[in-house]
């Protein structure tokens, strides 16, 4: 099987066997889209394991396409005008992945996120994208929670001839796979599952996607953990195993496996899709959508091996009441408040965490709620002399 073969998304029904576009066989034989160089990363020379800072710090969880909600609660916290313009000045800001899937408008939260990386710094602010499972699902080809809203932002007035094209292109080859293979093949049923599966704007997505895509090349350049002040930021959690690997560890790590398809054996294994890794994992979280209560001793655990006073999650909604959670005394804050809402997260509501100095505040759309009472959050570094 080509490394092409291995990367395209599999479709079995009965005999037939349907595997979507292989972005580079498609671009080859098509000629669909011109590629350009990709850009410089606004966090070129920012090392993300070790930001030192005095001003405040804003952590935005989930959006799931919830564009709306994604610039409400930007504008609620400050960071961005009326224009959707940075206004965050020295302000870092973390966004902590699954800005895909779900919502319709991922594309237009996307190319936000996009722009305020890049015109913050003029500023002197810094905003730092982090991977959610999401990006990683998308990369893979995993299109199980793909919108129709998010199909259609990239439907353009080509695209149905398009799609006839990638279909046409795709018969062949399979055609000629299952002939190699003395398979039976039905030219029918593989026309109808093409159609069904693939709607306007997929093939144009597949290659926004893919590693020389415009999307894909900046998913792919995003990191994984983000450690600022001592507290470290990322989506899901980290087991103690994975802590030890050390911040820049994990981000090279996942930033290699994303480079290539992973065969099926591979992916439990590889530190970017196993169920423990730093995209996937709920351990540290004690509430109904975990596995089970959070294990204190790993907890500490985890603190001391990535060199961290407390850890920012997204990831596992906090429910009941979908607002900002600190847990473990602390040490843990779950900020993924389930921004999107509707029917995946009734009465989510989109929120910031704010951490100032000693203060860590809650930011929602109306209003904000300091969330250290009482609790033993671990103080700011000392200030920069």
């Amino acid at each position: 099987m080509s490394p092409c073969e291995k990367g395209a998304l599999g479709y079995n029904r009965g005999t037939v066997r349907l595997r979507f576009l292989c972005a580079g066989l498609v671009l080859a034989s098509l000629s669909l889209v011109s590629l350009v160089a990709a850009p410089r990363s606004p966090q070129s020379g920012v090392d993300v394991c070790n930001i030192q800072t005095t001003e405040r710090i804003v952590a935005i969880g989930d959006v799931h396409g919830a564009f709306d909600n994604f610039v409400a609660i930007l504008r609620a916290a400050g960071l961005i005008d009326n224009r959707r313009q940075w206004a965050g000045g020295k302000t870092v800001f973390v966004q902590t992945g699954d800005v895909l899937d779900r919502g319709p408008a991922s594309r237009e939260a996307m190319d936000l996120l996009r722009k305020l990386e890049k015109d913050a710094p003029a500023a002197g602010g810094l905003v730092v994208p982090l991977l959610g499972n999401h990006e990683e699902m998308r990369l893979e080809g995993d299109r199980r929670y793909i919108s129709a809203g998010e199909y259609n932002a990239f439907k353009g007035p080509d695209s149905n001839n398009l799609r006839d094209r990638a279909y046409e292109f795709l018969l062949a080859e399979n055609a000629k796979r299952a002939k190699a293979a003395g398979e039976p093949f039905d030219p029918r049923e593989f026309r109808k599952l093409f159609y069904d599966q693939n709607p306007p704007g997929a093939v144009e997505m597949q290659l926004a996607f893919a590693p020389d895509g415009d999307y894909g090349r900046w998913v792919r350049d995003r990191n994984t953990v983000a450690r600022i002040n001592g507290i470290v930021f990322l989506h899901g959690g980290l087991t103690p195993e994975v802590a030890a690997l050390g911040c820049e560890a994990i981000n090279r790590t996942v930033k290699e496996e994303l480079k290539r398809p992973l065969p099926p054996p591979d992916r439990l294994k590889a530190l970017v899709t196993t169920p423990d890794g730093p995209l996937w994992y709920r351990g540290l979280i004690d509430d109904g959508a975990a596995p089970g209560p959070a294990d204190e001793s790993k907890i500490d655990a985890a603190l001391k091996a990535i060199d961290a006073r407390a850890i920012v999650v997204g990831h596992t909604v906090s429910q009941p009441d979908y607002r900002i959670r600190p847990s473990s005394r602390g040490r843990i804050i779950q900020i993924d408040t389930g921004m999107l809402g509707g029917e995946f997260f009734p009465g989510g509501r989109p929120s910031a965490l704010e951490i100032k100095g000693d203060a860590w505040t809650a930011i929602y759309l109306d209003g904000r709620q300091p969330i250290n009472r009482g609790l033993s959050l671990p103080p700011p570094p000392p200030r920069a002399r």
